[in-house]
């Protein structure tokens, strides 16, 4: 059996390391700027912890299915328990409530969402990559290189083409294009969405302009901006090649910097004319956090093949090893928090107020330790599960 690569394991944990700190701020009217999702167009940090983690997810599909058989029905139906699991599980985290009957009306249930996201582009990324596996049997590595890039261009390009390229390729302005037909209620996904999930099933958010929470104008995991997640799937599988591809340290970390250059590159060639947005997760985004992915992976790599001290690896492999766990954990706590009332204000907040907001001044700089203590808390479970060898397969 081939070494485990490490480093894999370790970005992994590092970016369920850093949703976690995003999510559980102590107020959510304090943050410092990197620590806030981009309004709708740009991108901050916290833009790319979704798509680093399916970039991982990708990467994970082929060292996980590269030695086993497709003609296995064993492994489909591995694929497809795990892709039901993590629907199930998102739902079960849409719908949970404290308080009887623990959960909410299914007409009020929020079909999209992360893990239902995850779930679908796992399910569609493992067989496309059992059928890359078919061809490179048959037919040679080279040519499954290249129908994955194949796919990778069909769904970024068909998603750039009907969102916003069938009109560019007739002579309409892309200023004018990206204001009537990206915004937040008029572009193409959130359509999609409102007539197949309806409003009711949408994601409900405060929304600064209107001043209120609002349902219904867009969903940040909507069912058309799948396609180019997918596509940032299908790029981490590029990684899974360069590793089982080469041997050598040096080799894998040049052809993983060249993959990171060339795509972010894209990103940046592509953005004039399909901005960066997590929320409809453009084609340029796509290619510039699998860009940016493809680098920090590339640091992490180097750092655990080279640097002689691996002990700073350990609580990033332990979160890696139960992400999909610690996430929903978090999850489930979180949302506990925020619906237990202590008098008039909830637990978190209760919690928020009685500590980190006592001890320091700066709204923000409180705001982002209580994150840090969410995280140091997770990362003790995280460090017990792995001490005692639990690992919880979703």
């Amino acid at each position: 059996m081939a070494r485990r690569i490490v480093s894999v394991d370790v970005f992994r944990g590092l970016t369920i390391a850093l949703m976690i700190l995003v999510n559980n701020p102590g107020s959510w009217a304090h943050i410092y700027p990197p620590f806030r999702h981009a309004e709708w167009f740009g991108v901050t940090p916290t833009d790319w912890v979704f798509p680093f983690f399916l970039f991982i997810v990708g990467t994970s599909i082929v060292l996980a299915y590269h030695q086993r058989d497709t003609r296995n029905r064993k492994t489909y139906k591995r694929i497809f328990t795990r892709t039901v699991k993590l629907i199930l599980l998102g739902w079960f985290l849409a719908g949970f409530q404290v308080r009887f009957p623990f959960f909410k009306p299914l007409s009020e249930l929020r079909i999209p969402g992360v893990l239902v996201r995850i779930g679908i582009v796992f399910f569609f990324g493992a067989l496309i990559y059992l059928f890359l596996k078919f061809l490179e049997q048959r037919y040679g590595r080279k040519l499954a290189l290249i129908v994955l890039s194949g796919f990778i261009l069909i769904l970024t390009a068909g998603y750039w083409y009907v969102m916003l390229g069938k009109y560019q390729l007739q002579g309409v302005a892309t200023e004018s294009l990206i204001e009537t037909r990206l915004n937040k209620t008029d572009n193409l996904v959130s359509q999609i969405d409102r007539k197949i999930l309806g409003v009711q099933h949408m994601w409900r958010h405060y929304e600064p302009d209107e001043g209120k929470t609002v349902q219904g104008n867009y969903d940040p995991e909507g069912l058309l901006s799948t396609l180019p997640a997918l596509a940032t799937v299908l790029l981490g599988m590029l990684l899974g090649y360069i590793l089982i591809s080469f041997r050598s340290p040096m080799r894998r970390l040049f052809w993983i910097g060249v993959a990171g250059i060339i795509s972010l590159s894209a990103g940046y060639v592509w953005a004039p004319y399909f901005p960066f947005s997590k929320k409809l997760w453009t084609s340029s985004f796509v290619f510039y956090t699998a860009g940016l992915a493809f680098l920090i992976f590339g640091i992490v790599y180097f750092m655990s093949e080279f640097c002689k001290r691996k002990a700073w690896m350990l609580p990033w492999v332990a979160f890696g090893m139960n992400a999909i766990a610690v996430y929903v954990l978090n999850g489930l706590i979180a949302k506990s928090f925020y619906q237990i009332k202590i008098g008039d204000t909830s637990l978190h907040n209760w919690i928020f107020s009685h500590t980190w907001r006592l001890w320091i001044k700066s709204p923000e700089a409180a705001s982002l330790g209580y994150a840090l203590s969410v995280v140091l808390f997770y990362a003790l479970i995280a460090r017990w599960l792995y001490k005692h060898k639990i690992f919880i397969k979703v």
